[in-house]
Parts: C-alpha cells; sequence; structure tokens
C-alpha cells in the first residue's frame, strides 16, 4: 500500500489570496498559539511548522543593532536633503542589507520599526535626530520614499515592512512617559495627523508604533485614532507595535488602569497587536492576556482580530513562501553601490547657511581644522556599527594632502591630582589591544561588560587626559591612546570605551567644586570617583578632591594652528549620546560654551574662519562675524569624505534647512505646549526673525525663476514655473512651492509647503517645472462643523529657494464653502471645539474615547467660541462637567451671565458626569466665553430654546 502525501494546507499555497490563507492558519491555531503571538517574540508552532517570529529592527538610516551595516546620515540629515528619489534608493539599500543580514542571522528582523514621522516641532526635543522635519508635508514626502525604498517593487511580497514611530504629538523626552501633549482639534488634522496619514495612504506601510506619552490625556497606547483615523486611511492590515515597555507603563507609571489585566486588554481592543515588553520573556504578557479573556475582558474575537494583523504581515513577507518570494535568501551588503549612495547622501545633506565668497576653498590653501568633531565620526542610538569611516580631518586629508592641513582638537589637556599628590595614570593593557578591530577602534561588543581590563591606578607623573566639554557641565575624558574613562558594573574606573554610548552612558563626568579642588562625578550612576588602597572606582561615599592641572588649554592650540593657515575649519556641534538624546531632552540652544571659546579663539587668530556645525539639531550661534558657515546632521560613514567635497568646490551644496533655526531661546515655545497655531510655533507661524528660515540654503551657483503660471482644473490647482541656473557651475537647486490664504477667516500659516522639487542643472540650462496642488491641500479643519473645509477666496501661491526667499507669486480665486455660524441648538458645543483658550487643556472624556477640557493647572482656564448661532433665543444652558469647580458663562466681551457650580454634586470619580443647568438669554449669532473654576472637567455645553 503506497503511502499518502498529506495534501497542502491552504495557508501554505501561494494560489490564494493572503486573506483566505491567514483565515485558514488563524482557524488552525489554539487559543493558546494565539495569545503567545501577541507578544513581541512570537514562538514557533512546531506542528503547523511555523517558525519563530519577531517584531521589531531598528533601521532608521541603515540597519542598526545588529553589527556591522552601511550607516547612511542621520534621518534629519536626509530630510535635509529634500530629495525624495534619493531617499527611496536609501530604504531599497537599507532592505537589502536586512535582508543580507537575515540570510546569516536570523536574529534580524524584516518588520523594521522605522521611520520616525514625528514632526520637529520643537528644537530642544531630544530627539530631533530622529525625525525629517517640522513640516507634516516635507517629512510625509520623505518618509513616504523611504518606505517605499523598505517595502520594494514587487506587486506581493515584501523585502521588508515598515512600521511608522511614534503615534502620535510625541515631541519630548522630559517625563515622556506621564506627560500629557494637549492637541487641539485643528493642530491634530492640519499638522500632527498629516505627516502619518499621507504616509499611509502611499500604501507603503506595514504598520505604526504608538509613543509613550499621552494624548489629550489619554496614553497612546489606548488612542482611539488608531481606529477612527489609521485604519480608514488603508486596505491593508496595518500592525500596530507597542514601544518598549508601553504596556506595563500603563499600570507602573501612568496610573491609567490599576491592573495590568485591564490595560492589556484595553490596549489590544484600542487597536494594539504586538506588545513589546520584558524584553524577550513573552510569559507576563502572555498571562495578562490569558487571565484579561478569562475574567471577560477580551474576546478570542479580539485576539484573532490582533492575531490575523500580524500574520498578514508575515505573508507579505513571504515567509510562508520561500519558493515564490523573491526577496528570499537575497540582499546586497556593503557593496560599492551602496558605499557610493552613503557618500551621496552624505553630500547632499550638507546645507550652506551662509557665504561671503570664502567658500569652495581656493586651490592650494593651507586649512587649519579644528574642534571637537573635527576628527569624530559620530555614531547615535539608531547607527549600526560602521564598517568604514571618514572624519571631516581625513577628507581633507585625502583632498588636500596632508602636508597643506593642520590639526587642533580643542580640548583641555588636564592631569588628575589626588589629595595624596598622586596623579591618576592609565595601566596600558594587553586585554584592550586584544579587543580592538582591524583597523584599531575598539570593539563596544568586545567590551561590553568587560572587567578584567586594567582599571586607573595613581602614580607621581600621571597620565595627560583629553578633557572635553559637551555643555552644561558635561564632559568626558580620554587617555592618549583614546580610550575613554569609563565605569563598568563593578564600579571600577577603566579607560575601556572606544566612544561614549550605551542606554546609560558611562563615559560621562562632571566637575564638582569642592573646597580646594574638584569632586568627580560618574552622570550614570550618580556616584563620585574614589581612590582607595585597591583602585579607582565610583561609589557613594568616600568621593577623592582632585586638582585639576590643566597643562594646555584647548584655545591655545587652536590659535597656534589657526595662526598658521590660510583658512580655518572650526568642526562643532554634539555628540548624539550627550545632552540631547532620547530620554534627554536639550535645555538651550546655545552652543556649547567651551565650543564657542574654541569658534572665538580661531577667528581672533584668523577672520578666514569657517564653522562647520556636524550637529544633530539647530543651534544658535552668533554669524555675523564669520564670513561662512555649514550645518550638516551626522553624516554616517562618509560625512568627511562629502564634507571636503563640499569644501573643495567637487560638489555644490543643495542642502536645504528642514526646520526653523531660531535666534535664541526667547523664541522658543515651552516643550509641553502642542498648540503650534495658538503659540505661533514653526515656519508655519512663527512671526519672529528667525536665524535661519525653514528652506533655506545657499549654492556655489544662483538661479533666477521666471514664468509662474497657475490655473484650477480637476479639483486642483497646477502651477508651473521654470529654474535656470545663471552661474557657472553645475548644481542642485530644490525649488520650493508655498501658499498662503489672504483673506482667512481663522488664524492660517503664514505660508505653507505644498510642493518641492530637487533639480540638477548645468550653467546656463532651465528646467521647466510643473506642480498638481490638489484643492484638499488649502482646506483647514474647521471646528464650527468638526471637519474639513475649503474656504473661498484667494490664495497666494508663492515660488523660491526658501520659505522666506520667495522669487514669484500669483494669486488664484478658490471656489468653495463658506463658513456659518456654530448651530449651537441642535447639537451644542463640544468643549474641545475652542477657537482660542488661555490655561486650558485638553483631557479624556472617558478612559477609551472622546476629549473635555480642564484647566492646565487645575485652577482656570477661559475659552472662546466664535460666531455660535442661538438662533430666535435660548432661556437655558446645560453642561456636562466632571469634578467639583465652577463653569462661568459671558457673551462677546461682556461680563458672565450665568454661573454653574458642580460643588456638592460632583463624584470622586474623574470619569463621571454630571449634568448643570442655568439659565441664559441670547439669540442671533454671538461669541461665547466659557470661564473654568477648579479641577473640573468639561465635556459638553448644550441649550435650550
Amino acid at each position: 500500500m503506497t503511502a499518502q502525501t498529506p495534501p497542502t494546507p491552504p495557508f501554505r499555497d501561494p494560489r490564494l489570496p493572503f486573506t483566505q490563507r491567514v483565515d485558514d492558519l488563524l482557524q488552525r491555531l489554539t487559543r493558546e498559539e494565539k495569545i503567545s503571538f501577541l507578544h513581541q517574540f512570537a514562538p514557533a508552532v512546531e506542528r503547523l511548522g511555523v517558525g519563530a517570529f519577531r517584531t521589531g529592527q531598528e533601521a532608521l538610516h541603515g540597519v542598526a543593532w545588529m553589527g556591522p551595516a552601511t550607516v547612511f546620515p542621520q534621518a534629519v540629515g536626509l530630510g535635509a536633503t529634500w530629495n525624495t528619489d534619493l531617499v527611496r534608493r536609501i530604504g531599497e539599500a537599507v532592505s537589502k542589507e536586512a535582508r543580507a543580514m537575515r540570510a546569516r542571522d536570523d536574529r534580524v528582523g524584516l518588520n523594521v520599526w522605522s521611520p520616525t514621522v514625528n514632526l520637529l516641532r520643537h528644537p530642544l526635543w531630544g530627539r530631533n535626530e530622529e525625525g525629517y522635519s517640522e513640516d507634516p508635508k516635507l517629512t510625509s514626502a520623505i518618509a513616504t520614499a523611504y518606505t517605499r525604498g523598505l517595502r520594494g517593487e514587487h506587486p506581493v511580497y515584501w523585502r521588508t515592512a515598515p512600521v511608522l514611530k511614534h503615534w502620535l504629538a510625541h515631541n519630548n523626552e522630559t517625563d515622556r512617559a506621564t506627560s500629557s501633549s494637549s492637541v487641539r482639534p485643528r493642530v491634530l488634522h492640519e499638522y500632527d495627523l498629516r505627516a502619518f496619514r499621507e504616509t499611509v495612504e502611499a500604501g507603503a506601510v506595514a504598520g505604526v508604533m504608538p509613543a509613550y506619552n499621552l494624548v489629550n490625556g489619554r496614553p497612546n497606547h489606548l488612542s482611539p485614532y488608531l481606529r477612527e483615523q489609521l485604519r480608514t486611511w488603508t486596505e491593508e492590515d496595518l500592525l500596530v507595535c507597542s514601544d518598549a515597555g508601553a504596556p506595563s507603563n500603563l499600570v507602573d507609571s501612568e496610573h491609567y488602569f490599576a491592573t495590568h489585566e485591564e490595560a492589556t486588554a484595553a490596549a489590544l481592543r484600542a487597536g494594539v497587536d504586538s506588545f513589546t515588553d520584558h524584553g524577550t520573556d513573552g510569559t507576563p504578557i502572555v498571562g495578562r492576556i490569558t487571565r484579561a479573556h478569562e475574567r471577560g475582558l477580551l474576546s478570542e474575537a479580539d485576539i484573532d482580530t490582533a492575531v490575523r494583523r500580524q500574520l498578514s504581515v508575515r505573508f507579505r513577507l513571504g515567509e510562508f513562501d520561500p519558493r515564490e518570494d523573491p526577496h528570499a535568501g537575497s540582499g546586497e551588503f556593503d557593496t560599492p553601490a551602496h558605499r557610493a549612495l552613503a557618500l551621496e547622501a552624505a553630500e547632499q545633506a550638507i546645507v550652506l547657511l551662509k557665504n561671503d565668497g570664502l567658500l569652495p576653498l581656493a586651490a592650494g590653501a593651507r586649512v587649519a581644522v579644528v574642534g571637537l568633531l573635527a576628527d569624530e565620526c559620530k555614531l547615535d542610538w539608531y547607527s549600526g556599527t560602521l564598517i568604514h569611516r571618514c572624519t571631516p580631518l581625513e577628507g581633507l586629508y585625502e583632498r588636500f594632502g596632508a602636508e597643506r592641513v593642520r590639526f587642533a582638537e580643542g580640548v583641555d589637556r588636564v592631569r588628575l591630582k589626588t589629595s595624596s599628590g598622586a596623579f591618576l595614570h592609565v595601566v596600558p593593557a594587553d586585554a584592550a589591544d586584544a579587543a580592538r578591530g582591524a583597523e584599531g577602534a575598539l570593539d563596544p561588543a568586545l567590551l561590553a561588560g568587560r572587567t578584567d581590563l586594567p582599571p586607573l591606578t595613581t602614580d607621581p607623573v600621571g597620565t595627560e587626559f583629553a578633557l572635553a566639554d559637551w555643555g552644561e557641565g558635561v564632559l568626558t575624558l580620554r587617555a592618549p591612546d583614546g580610550r575613554y574613562l569609563s565605569v563598568a558594573g563593578d564600579g571600577r574606573v577603566r579607560a575601556s570605551a572606544d566612544q561614549p554610548g550605551g542606554w546609560v552612558v558611562q563615559e560621562t563626568f562632571r566637575l564638582e567644586p569642592h573646597g580646594n579642588g574638584h569632586l568627580l562625578r560618574h552622570v550614570g550612576t550618580g556616584g563620585h570617583v574614589c581612590v582607595a588602597a585597591d583602585g579607582v572606582k565610583v561609589a557613594d561615599a568616600g568621593a577623592e578632591t582632585f586638582e585639576l592641572v590643566v597643562t594646555e588649554r584647548g584655545e591655545d592650540a587652536v590659535a597656534r594652528a589657526a595662526a598658521q593657515a590660510d583658512v580655518v575649519l572650526v568642526v562643532a556641534g554634539n555628540d548624539p549620546h550627550i545632552n540631547g538624546r532620547e530620554t534627554e531632552d536639550r535645555t538651550t540652544l546655545r552652543l556649547p560654551a567651551h565650543q564657542e571659546r574654541v569658534l572665538r579663539a580661531a577667528r581672533a587668530a584668523n577672520p578666514r574662519t569657517v564653522l562647520a556645525l556636524t550637529c544633530a539639531y539647530p543651534y544658535a550661534v552668533e554669524t555675523a562675524a564669520l564670513p561662512a558657515v555649514l550645518w550638516t546632521a551626522h553624516g554616517g560613514q562618509a560625512a568627511g569624505t562629502a564634507l571636503a567635497r563640499v569644501l573643495a568646490g567637487d560638489v555644490s551644496p543643495a542642502g536645504r534647512l528642514p526646520q526653523t533655526w531660531y535666534a535664541s531661546d526667547a523664541d522658543l515655545p515651552g516643550l509641553l505646549d502642542y498648540d503650534v497655531i495658538g503659540g505661533r510655533q514653526t515656519y508655519l507661524y512663527f512671526e519672529g526673525t528667525p536665524l535661519f528660515p525653514f528652506g533655506h540654503g545657499l549654492s556655489y551657483a544662483s538661479f533666477s525663476y521666471g514664468g509662474l503660471s497657475a490655473r484650477v482644473h480637476d479639483a486642483a490647482v497646477h502651477v508651473a514655473f521654470t529654474v535656470t541656473n545663471t552661474g557657472d557651475v553645475t548644481a542642485d537647486e530644490v525649488a520650493q512651492l508655498y501658499t498662503r490664504a489672504v483673506e482667512p477667516s481663522v488664524p492660517r500659516p503664514r505660508r505653507e509647503l505644498v510642493a518641492h522639487r530637487r533639480i540638477t542643472l548645468a550653467p546656463g540650462a532651465r528646467a521647466e517645472l510643473s506642480f498638481r496642488v490638489p484643492l484638499t491641500a488649502f482646506e483647514f479643519w474647521d471646528v464650527a462643523r468638526g471637519g474639513r473645509r475649503l474656504e473661498p477666496g484667494p490664495y497666494e501661491l508663492l515660488a523660491g529657494a526658501s520659505s522666506e526667499d520667495v522669487r514669484l507669486r500669483t494669486t488664484v480665486r478658490l471656489e468653495g464653502e463658506p463658513g456659518a455660524p456654530r448651530p449651537v441648538l441642535r447639537r451644542g458645543l463640544a468643549a474641545a471645539d475652542f477657537d482660542e483658550q488661555r490655561g486650558a487643556a485638553i483631557v479624556d472624556r472617558t478612559k477609551t474615547a472622546g476629549d473635555a477640557v480642564a484647566a492646565a493647572d487645575g485652577r482656570g482656564a477661559e475659552l472662546l467660541y466664535r460666531a455660535c448661532d442661538f438662533g430666535g433665543g435660548v432661556s437655558e444652558v446645560r453642561v456636562s462637567v466632571a469634578g467639583e469647580g465652577v463653569v462661568e458663562l459671558g457673551l462677546d466681551g461682556g461680563a458672565p451671565l450665568a454661573s454653574l457650580s458642580s460643588e456638592g454634586v460632583a463624584s470622586d470619580d474623574p470619569y463621571a458626569y454630571t449634568t448643570l443647568t442655568a439659565g441664559l438669554v441670547a439669540e442671533g449669532v454671538r461669541d461665547l466665553r466659557l470661564g473654568l473654576r477648579g479641577p473640573l472637567r468639561l465635556a459638553h455645553v448644550g441649550f435650550c430654546g
């Protein structure tokens, strides 16, 4: 008798549509197996031949955390290219490297958590380096390009499955797991949702990751907008992956729920499909979901919905079709093409902020390269390990020749003298040498956790350290062989780190004045450096008092080098792991004081000084006395080569600022003020004079604009104009198109980007550019109607080289829907639909849905609702409130006409609403003013005739 071959289960049949195959596999899984899939690390189901799977692989500007990979410029640098084709090609390269790396290491995931589309609203945000722009249109254009590259062009199978971060209105690290972003409806729909929406609608997004923060008083992992907005933008099954530890935060830090079962069930029902919590251990999450189901907090259908979304992504990635998947076992890694692309990206990301004719550098110029970043190729938290590297100094050596380049780092050279008269001394380490890579750089992976490297000792002479002051009192100490002082798990201080880094940086210290010397505090642990018979270590007691003996000031070395050069290049900026990074916002726009001193010393010694800011975020610097200033984000592996080629004129710079550079801290709103409209934030609303405006960037060529035309046709405005290279070098220009409502009835942007294009033109060449701008781009969110509206009237179209450098303008008149007063008799007023406010914050109406308004300080707030139509008259007002307090109502600018108090009737439950009534006589169209007194929540205002 011949054995029968078992039939192929439908979920293994590539001829069937994915939806049918997902349903088949889902019904074959037990409840326990399905629940196990809901943790980030889903185990294998061997009886069905289903492998293990994990969500999440960092790939922000190259494959990260998995060892060597091609490192492209930081995301904000990719935003500065304004080049969607380039960014798409980078996405393709990253996804191909992810596939190649997975072929040899199955820990590399294909569900990539990238890109970050949070808008760069506030330049002090510690994660500024991760976003693309402060503008939603530019952000969505760059993000769409990157996700298309990550996804690949195959119509069925995806090369990788990108997840957008971080949903929603996330722009602060300070108290990020407990702070709430108050986002009024207009800001929500016109600003924060837009970058996500346009990218998702483009069709190359597999899902999103909610942010740690709350929005309008409700944790993002419970966001009703996942259902009400996100999942309506596409027919694809989007996978929502939690951020790490965020499910537990719902109870542990946010105290939003009393039990983890309630919290996990609520997140799952809200739309979270994969829980990133407790590392690789899925036991806690599986237990919580199991108990939540047993208690009736979850149905099996809720569990099935989440598993179905996850399986949908796995099928699209070709997991169940290795023979049909064109990407299976494929990939390209560290190819010449990828290296060339990294260089191209680094070149295109460089922004020439100012140039009085000093650049490009004259042939034969002697160059002094100085500054803390002059011989550095810095990585950030989301970088891969460098295979290749080129610092600015190395790039100038390559391009100009070592004999024409002088170098001075500009750090102070110091010795640390103990109270006994001895000095700290670094012992040479054979063990450290053994941990070095082929090119001499210490391998952090080899050094991680090492305690066998020789710790510090003391001797009569001591070691001369390079002391780098990174601002705000934070410093690093580096031994002559390049190793940084670091604190290991045993508390011993060793010269063991190649660079500052890690989730908790162990290489940063503070000098604290004490007696006639200083204490040396370790920032990572908070302990002080102690010197005892058994060595140098960090402890809570026994702190050593050091005398700081300066053997050379950094400014002196800089001045010597500058005086002997034709041109000085000062390379200043930040270390992405210090004073501004994930978990840590910046406190100022100012350049660190030590770097300012280095810049002044260079300028005093040689007025032909170029400032190259290499940094992850804007600085407020004094540029009046400088003939040339450039900015680049940390540019990845080819940063130095790119900078040298731009300085030499081999490449004409054409990067453009993706966010406003403000002149001082006084121009900034509060870090937690998310009301870009009321707070007049970003280039859209800012009314001051920026240091450099959004979209700014100079060239070695010049360009003229002409022939602007605009016509309205087929639900769009069709705009055309020409750009001509009037210079004498081939160069790129970034043509930008903005719009402005001329006669708005509500505050609208001063100007708003609606299209752009980066083009390459030879001298004398002309390009004819055309854009189709849909009429929806001219709409705003009308709170009076609770939806988008195109206001009829004139709109100005502005074409030029930046948001402030407008070369052409014309006006079109658009037909739209006229505004109408609020029909308050019919539906009343949602409290959050105010036109203006003072001292108010939007909060959660219930734990699952809806908004209410409260006084931000718990004491008082003012709300204004314009053009309320009371018809033939009302006689009574009703307010829905929770908590104790008073609501005062007035019309237009008059005194309060009604006062409603909840004292004595309010519940202790902040979500238990009561209706208060009072007489109010009003008719016709009037402005309504409300005052909130005390810690109550106002949800709704209604009226009776």
